[in-house]
């Protein structure tokens, strides 16, 4: 049985959901929390049901990403105990069990989505997202801010400072996602789904060009805002010195 661990995550990545990871396999365990934790988000885990009990009123996540096959309790007997406790945070269960019956039974339960294993670590970082937009609802703000960057939703119009920023419609909706996800790591897939609603396919070179596109207008001077984070996707966020 794994113990609970905690990791709070990098101090500038602090507005970033809180996750709570439950899985008796230490390797999928970790390759969660560790992925999670570069893509901005604050993470605990857990290695049985007990431990999740514990650490959801520890911890108070915004969405865990739930085993169904624990060694003590289930994850659908640990979910009926938690919405009974008064725990209303989003649930994405995590399962070999790839039934119909076993699905719906999950999402009846309080579950908001299902992922079977194997899974790739790209539809678990695009799955969550899509569960903590419909859990937290659409950025409604008129104004979105990062830094010195500023998207006015109302006047279509991007400054940098006090530099008046020409986008094409396509660059404008990049970078409304990239705000809206501020400081946490977003794939290709992702951008490709948001932006063109590509749905996971179409030439994900495409991102590649318009990130260029979009990083030569708004990166202009220092801080540099956007950042790739290999092997992920890219990022809207200060550098360290910059973020203390």
């Amino acid at each position: 049985m794994g113990t609970t661990r905690y990791a709070a995550g990098d101090a500038r990545d602090t507005a970033g959901a809180r996750v709570l990871v439950v899985d008796d396999d230490p390797h999928i365990a970790e390759l969660l929390v560790t992925t999670l934790r570069l893509a901005g988000f604050q993470v605990a885990s857990a290695g049985s049901g007990a431990q999740a009990l514990e650490a959801a009123t520890a911890f108070r996540p915004a969405v865990a990403i739930l085993d169904v096959m624990l060694p003590d309790i289930d994850g659908f007997d640990v979910i009926r105990r938690l919405r009974r406790g008064g725990h209303t945070f989003a649930v994405l269960f995590l399962t070999a069990r790839d039934g119909a019956e076993n699905k719906i039974e999950g999402l009846n339960l309080g579950g908001d989505d299902y992922i079977t294993k194997p899974f790739s670590i790209g539809e678990v970082l695009a799955r969550l997202h899509a569960v903590l937009r419909r859990a937290q609802g659409a950025d409604e703000r008129a104004v979105l801010r990062y830094a010195d960057l500023e998207m006015d939703q109302d006047a279509h119009r991007v400054r940098r400072g006090e530099r008046l920023v020409e986008l094409s419609p396509t660059e404008y909706r990049m970078l409304h996602y990239l705000l809206v996800n501020a400081g946490r790591v977003v794939s290709k897939a992702q951008i490709l789904d948001q932006v063109w609603q590509y749905d996971f396919g179409g030439d994900a070179g495409v991102v590649e060009k318009f990130v260029s596109n979009l990083r030569r207008k708004i990166d202009v001077g220092e801080p540099r805002l956007l950042h790739t984070v290999r092997g992920f996707g890219y990022t809207l966020r200060l550098p360290p010195d910059d973020a203390r």
